[in-house]
């Protein structure tokens, strides 16, 4: 069998590519020619440069014999000047691909999308939901969803055959910007406050697993939530601080509070034109409740959302202090 990856010099893409490596697929990984390649190249796999937003790229190293597309690649910035960036990576390049696919008659096209292309919801999230995300303020909401669209729309009217994923939280190995800053964080008491969301969060390898099972299960145009455990965020803190061994606050700062720092900062940052800690979208993000269920993921691929909190972050924790991240 043979893929062709996406965002392979990623947390997410690492771990698919691993996980295809060992049941003997073959392996094409693309990445841009600024990206960190260390990693990939200690795999068996054929690396090829490239850009996402060029189709006339994607055309010249997108192989016609593939059985699957795995597109992980994706922009999850919070800085709104980062916004048609944000647009180009999530939807065009989504649109790229789908049309090279198309070209290509590729077997099967796995888009890994987000549970943040739901938007905010009140209840439990499920896949009979019907998104808010261009409702929610956040360009990042919007672009996954609108990527997505761009998937299913061509499921429909062009054929494709495709799964569309959307992973909540992810926590595990071969992270190194996600929940790997907060640990950094946390062990420097740089972390100016807790904020008060709460999440869902899943095992970075039951997700990578999961992205295999829906090539070989998933149905045709449908979404599959991949949640976990609940916790909120004061939780995750106080645990990550137990890990690394330094004092965490015992209460959360008010969504009010981290609004006014969000748009203070914003203002500020087109004064310096750096990117800050805290932005008006990553305080909306931070204090909402995104919880979801992953029953039909369980049911129809298998997978695994029981992990708990505690084996998620001492997988991360063991591999960041192995990386001498910590």
């Amino acid at each position: 069998m043979k893929a062709f990856v996406t965002g392979g010099t990623g947390f997410l893409g690492l771990n698919v590519i691993q996980q295809l490596l060992e049941k003997g697929w073959q392996v094409i990984a693309l990445h841009r020619p600024n990206s960190n390649i260390s990693d990939l190249a200690n795999l068996d796999v054929t690396l090829v440069e490239g850009s996402l937003t060029d189709i006339t790229s994607l055309q010249k190293i997108v192989p016609k014999d593939l059985d699957a597309i795995f597109h992980i690649a994706g922009d999850t910035n919070m800085w709104s000047r980062n916004n048609e960036r944000q647009f180009q990576a999530n939807v065009v390049s989504t649109q790229n691909l789908v049309e090279v696919a198309l070209e290509n008659k590729v077997g099967r096209f796995i888009h890994t999308s987000s549970i943040s292309a739901y938007g905010f919801h009140d209840s439990i999230i499920t896949e009979q939901d019907t998104s808010k995300a261009m409702q929610s303020g956040v360009n990042y909401l919007k672009t996954k969803f609108l990527g997505e669209k761009v998937v299913k729309d061509a499921v429909k009217l062009r054929g494709l055959n495709a799964v569309v994923l959307n992973p909540c939280a992810i926590i595990g190995p071969y992270d190194r910007h996600n929940w790997s800053q907060l640990f950094t964080m946390i062990q420097n008491g740089s972390l100016p406050g807790v904020p008060p969301g709460e999440g869902s969060y899943c095992h970075v390898k039951e997700v990578a697993a999961a992205h295999i099972t829906a090539f070989e299960k998933g149905k045709n145009g449908e979404n599959y939530i991949l949640a976990g455990t609940d916790c909120a965020f004061l939780e995750v803190v106080t645990k990550i601080g137990k890990l690394v061994n330094q004092p965490t606050a015992d209460k959360t700062v008010p969504k009010l509070a981290l609004k006014i720092v969000g748009y203070v900062s914003y203002w500020w940052s087109l004064v310096t034109n750096k990117e800050p800690t805290m932005t008006p979208e990553k305080a909306t993000m931070v204090s909402k409740r995104v919880v979801a269920s992953s029953n039909k993921a369980v049911t129809e691929l298998g997978y695994v959302d029981n992990i708990s909190i505690d084996v998620m972050l001492e997988d991360c924790y063991k591999w960041m202090k192995s990386e001498r991240l910590l």
